[in-house]
């Protein structure tokens, strides 16, 4: 699928797609930092239905609830001959003990054999995040091992 990318002189960036509908779906980056969803009208590309400001935190999450989903089907995908071996998304809400905190404070592996195999943060993919990666709240971790060792990973990640 294509991107386009449209500079919008003293405004910022438009990226966007065309959805089967003819619409078009996409964000301005504005110049100033701020970040707006956009939805374009069928008839007329040019023309905004809606336009939905997003702090960098919303658009973070908006990102991540759009990003991982991809990812984890990927690694599914990648080991599904390797019965019991499951990927989840394990959210680090922004109370989480470790908001802030390096990855490996948490001592995932150790503490339940999980392996965190990506970090989803704001829409990047941070791939085999080393124990000194810090977690921020709205992080997405996306984890490999057994379904009961992921539960008591998403365990330690809500109560430490």
């Amino acid at each position: 699928m294509n991107v386009d990318v449209t500079p919008l002189p003293g405004i910022g960036v438009r990226k966007e797609i065309e959805l089967r509908d003819g619409r078009r779906i996409g964000v301005i980056s504005h110049r100033d930092g701020r970040t707006a969803l956009i939805l374009s009208r069928a008839d007329d590309p040019d023309a905004c239905v809606a336009e939905l400001p997003l702090t960098n935190e919303e658009a973070g999450a908006l990102a991540n609830l759009l990003g991982a989903p991809q990812l984890v089907n990927q690694l599914n995908d990648e080991h599904k001959d390797l019965p019991g071996i499951t990927t989840r998304r394990l959210p680090v809400k922004s109370h989480s003990p470790y908001d802030g905190r390096p990855l490996g404070d948490s001592a995932l592996r150790t503490r339940t054999q999980v392996s965190v195999v990506a970090v989803m943060r704001a829409g990047q993919v941070h791939p085999s995040p080393t124990p000194d990666f810090v977690l921020a709240g709205g992080d997405v971790l996306i984890a490999v091992g057994l379904n009961e060792k992921l539960d008591q990973a998403a365990d330690v990640l809500a109560r430490g």
